[in-house]
This record gives structure tokens, sequence and C-alpha cells, in this order.
């Protein structure tokens, strides 16, 4: 049980850093990285009421996606603390590269507000710093945790 609710907590977290990331990201202009309100904007069909739907839906699935880091991780048999922050980056930098391409070719072409439809190199970019910033979180969670599945 205490795997369990660590590795929630590791999302928590890690959706919480990907998250400020992905803000100051948008803040400065770099990217229109606005993650949250491009996920609640699905579902509300307007951006000023996608901000509360957007943040629940990403930490939900930021907990959720911790699972999957979490068996990961436990496949490579990380030995150390800084081994296994180290595994959780990598497993960030791949899935920030697969979310990058699905958001560039199939999520961005078919959003339902015209302000997110064009998602070029910087927002895959910005996507894949947030990922990594969550694997590097969530595997320092896990690593001082010492979660484990075998």
């Amino acid at each position: 049980m205490a795997n369990v609710i660590l590795t929630i907590i590791a999302g928590l977290i890690g959706t919480g850093g990907m998250t400020l990331v992905m803000w100051l990201i948008q803040k400065s202009g770099m990217a229109n990285a606005d993650m949250v309100r491009a996920i609640g904007s699905i579902f509300t069909r307007n951006l000023d009421e996608s901000l509360t739907p957007g943040l629940i839906i990403h930490f939900i699935i930021g907990s959720l996606i911790a699972f999957i880091y979490v068996i990961l991780i436990s496949l490579f048999h990380p030995t150390s603390v800084a081994a296994t922050i180290g595994t959780g980056a990598m497993i960030g930098v791949f899935h920030g590269v697969a979310f990058s391409f699905l958001l560039v070719v199939a999520v961005a072409e078919h959003h339902p507000l015209e302000h997110f439809r064009n998602a070029g190199l910087e927002v895959a970019l910005a996507h894949l710093v947030g990922h990594v910033i969550y694997g590097l979180l969530v595997g320092t969670v896990i690593g001082i945790g010492g979660v484990r599945l075998f």
C-alpha cells in the first residue's frame, strides 16, 4: 500500500513540476505550451472555462502514468537513487518524444479550438522538456521512497 501511495505522490509531484515548466514556457512566449487549458478546452470547448477541468484531468492522468513509470523503472533495476532519477528522466525523454509526435501530428490537428491547432517544433520541444521534468521528479520520489514492483 505504501508503494501505491508513493507512486500517486510521485505522479502528483511530477505533474506539478511539468505543469510549472509548461506554464513558464508559455509565459516566456517561447511556445504555446498552455497544456492544461488545451486539455480542459477539449472538454469545455471554451478557453475561459478550461483551467479547472484541465488541471483535474492533467493531475489524474499524471498520477496514473506514474504507475507505468514505476513498472518501467522496476524493469531496469536501478541500483541507487541517482540511477533511479536518471532512469525516470530517460523514460521521460522517450515519453516526451512520443507524446510530442502525437501532439503535432494528431491532437493539434483535431483540437476544437483554433488557438491550439498550430503545434509546431516549439510546442513539441516544450512538451519534451515538460515530460523530462516529469520523469526526473517521478524518478526522484520513486528513488528516495525505494518503490519497486519486483
